[in-house]
C-alpha cells in the first residue's frame, strides 16, 4: 500500500531532533534556563548585519516578480557569476556561473549530487564519524553506504581501513571538513595521501571515482587553521556548499554545488545534476536569498564566540575527567562517553538535564557529540552537572 521505507524515515525522527523535542518539552516543565541542550547545531551568533541591510536594501530596489519568482534551476546567473568570483578570489581556482548550481542548502545538494551520480550497484564511502543522514540520502538513491572506522587518535583518516573498503563499486568519497561531529579539520597531508589513492584506484578500475566535498562548516576554524580547497588537489571533486552556518542563517536554505571544468565528463556531470533536482522537486533555491548571498558572499558571522565556547567547554570537560580530541573547527566536541554504551550514558546525563547525542548515530560507538553554538552561560552552568556526571561512574 506504501513504501515501508518512507515510512519508516517519516516515523523515526533523527536522534538529534528527538532529543532536541524533548529539550523543548523539559524546558516548559522546568524552565529554559535549566536546560543543557547541546543536541542540535543551531548557530546561537547573529547574522552579519550586512545580510539584514542587503534584505532591505533588495526588497527597495528591486520589482517583485525578481525578488519573489521562479529563477531558472540553475539559479539567478548574475548570482552564479558573482558567487563564482567570489570563489575564485579566496581560492585561486578558475569557475564562472556554467560551474555552480544553486540549492537549498548543503543537504539538498549533497543528495542531489548522490542521486546524479549513483547507478545500480555503486557504493558510497564516508568516514565515521559521519553527518548521520549521509545515510538514508545514499539509501534511498539505491546505493550503498560504506563506512570507514574512525581513527580516534585524531580523527583524521585511517588510510588502511579507507584502501580496503574501496572496489570496483565505488562511486565516490565523502569528505566532511571541518567535520561534524568531530570538529576536526582534514590537514593537507591527509588530503594529498587521499587523493593519491583515490588517483590510483581510478586508474586501477578505469572509472571516474568522485570526491564530494561537503563544507558548510569551512569557515568556522580555529587557531589559523586552514581547511584545504578540494578542487586544488583532485580534479574529479564536487564541491557541496551551505551559507547556514557561515552567515547563520539555515531556516532559510540556500547553498550550491560546485562542479569544475577540470571533473571527468563535466557536461554529464552537470547535466545530472540538473535532472536530479529536477526528479527531487528542487525546481530553483529560495529567490530572496540567491540575491542576498551574491551581496554578501564574503561576509562571515563572528566566528569567535564559538571559539570562547569550545575552548569552555572543552576544558571544562577535560577538568571533569573526559577524554576528547581538540576541536579545530565547526562547533561540536564529540568526547568519549564514559561507558561503551552510549545510548545508556546519554539517558543518565538527561538526569542533570544535560542533552548530549549518542556517537552510534555518528558511526563511533562510545563516544557522545555536544554542539556548543549555544549561550556561553548555558555552558558555564552546565560544567558543575558534567562534573557530577563523571562523579557517578568514578563511584
Amino acid at each position: 500500500m506504501i513504501s515501508e521505507k518512507m515510512y519508516e524515515l517519516g516515523t523515526k525522527k533523527s536522534t538529534i531532533r528527538t532529543i532536541y523535542e524533548y529539550g523543548r518539552m523539559r524546558a516548559a516543565e522546568v524552565g529554559e534556563e535549566n536546560i543543557y541542550d547541546f543536541s542540535l547545531g543551531n548557530p546561537n551568533v547573529p547574522s552579519p548585519e550586512g545580510v539584514k541591510q542587503s534584505i532591505f536594501d533588495i526588497l527597495n530596489e528591486m520589482e517583485p516578480c525578481a525578488i519573489h519568482g521562479y529563477t531558472i534551476a540553475p539559479g539567478d546567473p548574475g548570482v552564479r557569476e558573482t558567487l563564482a568570483a567570489s570563489i575564485n578570489k579566496r581560492f585561486g581556482t578558475k569557475l564562472t556561473g556554467k560551474n555552480l548550481f544553486m540549492t537549498a542548502g548543503a543537504a539538498a545538494a549533497i543528495t542531489i549530487v548522490f542521486k546524479a551520480l549513483s547507478e545500480p550497484d555503486d557504493e558510497f564511502i564516508a568516514f565515521a564519524p559521519f553527518f548521520p543522514e549521509y545515510r538514508c540520502f545514499v539509501e534511498s538513491t539505491g546505493a550503498k553506504l560504506i563506512v570507514v572506522p574512525a581513527h580516534p587518535v585524531d580523527f583524521q583518516i585511517d588510510f588502511a581501513a579507507f584502501e580496503s573498503c574501496i572496489t570496483k563499486n565505488t562511486k565516490a568519497v565523502i569528505v566532511n571538513s571541518p567535520n561534524n561531529p568531530s570538529g576536526a579539520v582534514y590537514s593537507e597531508n591527509t588530503i594529498k595521501k587521499l587523493v593519491a589513492i583515490l588517483a590510483a584506484k581510478e586508474q586501477e578500475y578505469a572509472h571516474p571515482i568522485f570526491l564530494i566535498s561537503d563544507e558548510p562548516y569551512r569557515e568556522i576554524v580555529y587557531d589559523g587553521i586552514e581547511v584545504p580547497y578540494l578542487t586544488k588537489y583532485y580534479m574529479d571533486t564536487i564541491v557541496c556548499y551551505s551559507y547556514s552556518k557561515s552567515l547563520s542563517m539555515p531556516g532559510e536554505r540556500i547553498g550550491y554545488i560546485a562542479v569544475p571544468d577540470e571533473i571527468t565528463g563535466f557536461g554529464k556531470v552537470y547535466g545530472a545534476i540538473a535532472g536530479a533536482g529536477r526528479v527531487l522537486t528542487h525546481v530553483n533555491a529560495p529567490s530572496l536569498f540567491q540575491q542576498v548571498i551574491a551581496r554578501c558572499a564574503d561576509m562571515t558571522s563572528d566566528i569567535s564566540a564559538y571559539e570562547k565556547n569550545g575552548k569552555l567547554l572543552y576544558n571544562g570537560l577535560i577538568e571533569a575527567g573526559f577524554t576528547c580530541v581538540k576541536p579545530q573547527g565547526a562547533f561540536y566536541l564529540f568526547p568519549k562517553a564514559l561507558e561503551d554504551d552510549d545510548y545508556a550514558f546519554c539517558e543518565r546525563a538527561k538526569k542533570y538535564d544535560l542533552l548530549l547525542v549518542p556517537g552510534t548515530d555518528f558511526g563511533c560507538p562510545g563516544y557522545f557529540r555536544a554542539s556548543y553554538c549555544i549561550k556561553l552561560e548555558t555552558i558555564e552552568k552546565s560544567l558543575p552537572f558534567f562534573k557530577k556526571l563523571a562523579a557517578e561512574y568514578e563511584k
